[in-house]
């Protein structure tokens, strides 16, 4: 597979480029743009001594096929020349669970921030520590100073940047160094800017995870999961993901190397409505504080501005006091924002959220109700006339 290059010329380095032409190699697949759907269990060998040698390119299809190997050398490519191997599970949950079981065991420490997507949150302490890993949460702002809260027996750092939710940023590049420094490994949760605005391995993370689930495959439609690995720790991924049995049914791998070619025009159109309707919900006087990245008002943007560019469609806003009640009555008056879990498809999402009950190194005090918004590829003017009718109804409930 070439890869994206052609007669020897280097593969195109603009990242909208490569998600167009990244594992692609029509000339193996009689011209055809697309690679095939391959379901596959079995692969003949032509002879014994092959079978016992193990010598084919292709062995089991839980072991990978050309459909496999074409997301992963595409997403390989998107992640830049740190990045050694890319291995695919079927869930966002499932790559991160992968990635923590490839580089802990029994008897080490796991320090995670107490920002992170709740389910990493259960993984960790109902899976982690059952297995003998004790695990210490850490405030996502701590930056450099996380030395401090390193064990002899630490063995990696896992973060998210901005924090799930409440969109806390983190300086990637100081905390890898200090982990580094004391021979710990770090992962990240990448899935919000995903390797086109931010290529997490070029800043020091040693295992890059996303959610494919969310803006790869773009339409709500498909489960699954990536990790990204650099040279130190491909061979630990691809042992843990292999020994475990886990893989991706050849459809949704499909629906995904679909999804990444579209990827640089979503995003960016996720990235630019997300930004006009948060800049609209700033002014409104329900609001008292919008928790969005690449606003200048947010207390991270210096540093979301050095590291990465572009965001996307996700961010939260803090309202003013008001009963409950009217919150709901908020969301259920909104008829182009869905209520629902996930986020990442082509449509707005809006639902209500609290993080109290899981912080254990920070307390959330946000100051009023909470509001986590998707903004999807819907026109900006109806979104914002849709806010319009929910504010109404907020204010005839409270």
């Amino acid at each position: 597979m070439n890869n994206g290059s052609k007669n020897g010329r280097p593969p195109p380095r603009h990242p909208d480029t490569r998600v167009v032409t990244a594992g692609r190699d029509p000339a193996s697949y009689h011209g055809f743009v697309n690679p095939p759907v391959y379901h596959a269990s079995t692969v003949l060998y032509p002879s014994a001594e092959d079978f016992v040698a193990h010598r084919a390119r292709y062995q089991y299809g839980r072991r990978g096929t050309p459909t496999t190997e074409a997301l992963e050398l595409a997403l390989q490519e998107l992640e830049g020349p740190q990045c050694a191997g890319v291995a695919l599970l079927p869930s966002g949950l499932a790559a991160i669970s992968a990635a923590l079981l490839s580089v802990m065991q029994a008897g080490d420490h796991l320090l995670v921030t107490d920002s992170a997507y709740g389910p990493t949150r259960n993984f960790c302490n109902h899976i982690l520590s059952r297995l003998g890993v004790t695990v210490t949460y850490y405030d996502p702002l701590v930056g450099a100073a996380i030395s401090g809260l390193m064990q002899a027996n630490t063995r990696a750092v896992f973060l998210e940047s901005p924090g799930s939710l409440s969109f806390e940023m983190q300086d990637v590049a100081a905390i890898a160094a200090a982990a580094h420094a004391k021979g710990a490994l770090v992962l990240m949760d990448n899935t919000w800017a995903s390797p086109l605005y931010f290529r997490a391995l070029d800043h020091g993370v040693d295992l890059s995870i996303q959610a494919g689930t969310k803006y790869i495959g773009g339409h709500s439609d498909l489960m699954l999961g990536t990790v990204s690995a650099n040279g130190a720790t491909a061979a630990r991924l691809k042992t843990t993901v292999g020994s475990s049995g886990w893989c991706v049914g050849p459809d949704d791998v499909y629906l995904g190397l679909r999804g990444l070619r579209t990827l640089a025009v979503r995003l960016d159109r996720h990235w630019r409505s997300g930004l006009a309707v948060a800049r609209w919900l700033q002014q409104r006087a329900e609001v008292l504080r919008l928790l969005h990245p690449a606003m200048q008002s947010h207390p991270g943007h210096a540093l979301w501005k050095r590291d990465f560019t572009g965001a996307s469609g996700l961010f939260s806003v803090v309202l003013k006091p008001v009963p409950q009640k009217a919150v709901y009555a908020f969301l259920d008056a909104l008829e182009l924002f869905g209520i629902g879990a996930s986020w990442g498809g082509y449509e707005s999402l809006a639902v209500p959220f609290d993080c109290t009950a899981v912080r254990s190194a920070t307390r959330w005090q946000p100051g009023g109700p909470t509001v986590r918004f998707h903004i999807g590829l819907e026109a900006v003017e109806d979104l914002i006339a849709d806010l319009e009718h929910g504010f109404a109804a907020l204010a005839a409930g409270a």
